[in-house]
């Protein structure tokens, strides 16, 4: 199975680019958000690679981060949601947005993506709401950057932060945002009650969205 290419792009067009790894092209289909930021990259360029065996064919779908990776592996767990539709959503919203949206219900976003009708929408929702909140945590890491995680701050007060926060109504991607924004502003001499306040300052001033 091939997890991952390094090449340079040397086609692409809405939905698949071709990479020329060491003089192979592989044909690679892609979420327009993917496309868009290869396309910017003249130099070369890693891909995380699906492979998906058929009888007759192989196909290669790329993504240029692991959230937008683990998202497309969950989201094709649901029936009636292949590979070209789980595209179609990717293309149509960011990993974030979409857990956001399936664990607040809103089947109304998700039918906007194409190809989605309103009872795959629900079913996406019903099947994936307990399942989004990793790849919600590691497209909040992506965007924050693994340094702005203060390694000093013990990962218990973190883990007590968010359970706080979700007991007060929210939703564990937020929670878990503003923790780590608390956490990498106050450093590694903070009590938990203090990690608490200054994370609920964080979502208060919708510092998150």
């Amino acid at each position: 199975m091939i997890a991952k290419l390094t090449g340079k792009i040397t086609r692409a067009n809405d939905e698949s680019l071709i990479i020329d790894v060491n003089g192979v092209g592989y044909l690679v289909f892609c979420s327009a958000k993917t496309l868009e930021v290869v396309s910017k990259n003249e130099e070369v360029t890693s891909l995380l690679v699906e492979t998906h065996v058929r009888e007759d064919r192989i196909h290669l779908f790329g993504f240029f981060e692991e959230a937008e990776q683990n998202c497309f592996k969950i989201l094709t767990t649901v029936q009636g949601v292949g590979a070209k539709v789980a595209l179609g959503i990717l293309s149509s919203w960011s990993p974030d947005k979409l857990a956001n949206a399936i664990s607040a219900g809103d089947k109304n976003l998700i039918t906007k993506a194409p190809g989605v009708g309103p009872k795959l929408a629900a079913r996406i929702i019903t099947e994936l709401k307990d399942k989004m909140g990793s790849v919600y945590e590691s497209q909040i890491i992506t965007n924050y950057g693994q340094k702005s995680v203060n390694k000093k701050v013990d990962e218990g007060i973190i883990s007590d932060v968010i359970s706080a926060l979700e007991n007060l109504g929210y939703q564990r991607g937020n929670a878990y945002a503003a923790s780590l924004a608390a956490a990498d502003r106050l450093g590694d001499s903070v009590s938990l009650q203090v990690l608490i306040r200054e994370a609920l300052s964080e979502l208060s001033a919708g510092k998150l969205q």
